[in-house]
């Protein structure tokens, strides 16, 4: 005969069948999370809901600006190919010399993501993020704060960007397959104006002369090459205009406000441009785009040539960048700026750094002022000689940045600055001008950044201020950067 069920023996048997199941659970559970200490034998809570996506975003702010306590697990930097980064970053935008036209060959991507984070975990090539950049100034001048920039708008509250980047960078720290990227931003504010190109909707600016308006202010794909020298990046679209310290992005500068130099200089670029590493310490670069600001099917548009070179010291101490960009017969058209330009950076110590810019550019052919040739809308005129229609209109300017870093979340930078627009093309007005900027940039984990500052600046032979009302100003501003 089969022998009865035993109650307590069925009992015993799911008790045990219950503890297997859950001993297998939790191993695996430990598999795919090694961190996890919890013993075999711990009670297990019933699985909850999953997060949803606005909760994920939350729990990455959260985590960001309030890190755990305890003594978090050290992992390992990611790989690089090349010299050391010279500077920490944060609280400095970038950690290596930087150079436009290219992704820093040889440096891997460690950015923080917190949109891509909340959406699968930052796992993708492709990356959506960007930031909000609300600013407050108060200016002397009542009217207009030019030629500054980015607070053109005197004594407001207003949003300067509000900034969403595609982004798929390539892996240029592998040697071994040839890879691709490519970049797409969408740009809406205040600060449209200063990178709006002619042909890119550019109508909203020069002739509807809005106040906040929209700008596709890059579009390029990368494709990078590791067999020719140490690693060459082709990059074809629109790019941020290659020399210079400052960028049109509000992340990418230490200071809110920009130079007078950078204020007046090129914008973007559309073509095509080569960088190439030569070794750990020279680079050189090589382009052909249809001139700056403008678009290739724009009638200014101008094949234009671009040559860059960049040496760095084995110490990482000292960089040296020199460009002529935008070379062509310079006759006037809009912002056909012949453009030659040199950049060093030196680092004093690890806490004390500089950056120095000086560039000189000139255009031929320039209608004067009061003449019988109208300029290009959006551009001014060239206070030429008497008599004289048209002109050759040059200006040279100088700036130097001096970095002090105060802790991983701190840093101050004071900024001095000095123009010569001879002809008064540039800003409107025939004259020198010098700035001084002291600000604090202070960031909330990687995420947010505060960057009051104090500016004073005057111009020497006339009053280009304030609308021509005024020879000095002085102004106190903020910008507020919140990245997503």
């Amino acid at each position: 005969m089969r022998p009865r069920n035993n109650p307590r023996r069925r009992q015993h048997f799911f008790a045990l069948l219950i503890y297997v199941v859950l001993s297998c659970n939790l191993s695996k559970a430990q598999q795919a999370d090694p961190q996890s200490t919890a013993p075999p034998d711990a009670p297990q809570q019933a699985n909850s809901a999953p997060k949803t996506f606005f909760a994920r975003w939350a729990d990455f702010y959260r985590q960001d600006w309030s890190p755990p306590t305890a003594t978090p697990t050290v992992t390992p930097a990611p790989a690089r190919r090349g010299l050391p980064s010279p500077l920490d970053s944060p609280p400095f935008p970038n950690s290596d010399w930087s150079y436009g036209g290219s992704p820093v060959i040889g440096e891997p991507d460690s950015n923080s993501y917190p949109l891509m984070t909340a959406i699968n975990g930052a796992k993708s090539r492709t990356k959506l993020y960007g930031w909000l950049d609300p600013t407050l100034n108060f200016s002397t001048s009542t009217n207009s704060n030019a030629p500054e920039a980015n607070d053109v708008y005197s004594n407001r509250f207003e949003l300067n960007q509000f900034v969403l980047y595609a982004e798929r960078l390539p892996d240029s720290v592998q040697q071994d397959h040839v890879d691709w990227g490519y970049h797409l931003t969408a740009l809406y504010g205040t600060d449209y104006r200063y990178t709006t190109g002619k042909g890119y909707w550019s109508g909203q600016l020069l002739n509807d002369h809005r106040q906040y308006g929209f700008d596709p202010t890059l579009e390029y794909v990368d494709l990078y090459i590791p067999q020719i020298a140490q690693g060459m990046n082709l990059r074809l679209g629109r790019f941020i205009s290659v020399p210079g310290i400052e960028a049109q992005l509000a992340p990418d500068n230490y200071i809110f406000s920009h130079s007078l130099l950078y204020a007046i200089d090129p914008f973007t670029d559309t073509g095509l441009i080569a960088t190439v590493k030569l070794n750990d310490q020279w680079l050189v670069q090589l382009g052909i785009t249809a001139g700056h600001d403008v678009a290739p099917w724009a009638p200014d548009a101008k094949p234009s040539g671009t040559t860059c070179v960049s040496y760095t010291t084995t110490s990482v101490n000292d960089n040296l960048y020199l460009c002529a960009n935008g070379i062509n017969d310079a006759r006037y058209a809009y912002n056909n700026l012949q453009q030659y330009d040199a950049t060093w950076y030196h680092k004093f110590s690890k806490t004390v750094h500089m950056a120095t810019e000086s560039w000189y550019m000139y255009e031929r052919d320039v209608p004067a002022v009061g003449g019988n040739f109208k300029p290009e809308p959006g551009t001014n005129g060239a206070s030429c000689l008497p008599g004289e229609q048209r002109c050759t209109a040059p200006e040279y300017a100088v700036v130097n940045f001096l970095q002090k870093e105060l802790s991983v979340h701190n840093f101050l930078s004071f900024r001095s600055d000095f123009l010569d627009d001879k002809k008064g093309q540039r800003t409107g007005y025939a004259t020198k001008y010098s700035e001084n900027t002291l600000m604090w940039c202070h960031w909330w984990g990687s995420t947010v950044q505060l960057r009051p500052e104090l500016r004073f600046e005057r111009a020497w032979d006339q009053k280009a201020y304030d609308n021509g009302r005024k020879q000095n100003q002085l102004t106190a501003a903020s910008d507020l950067i919140f990245h997503f």
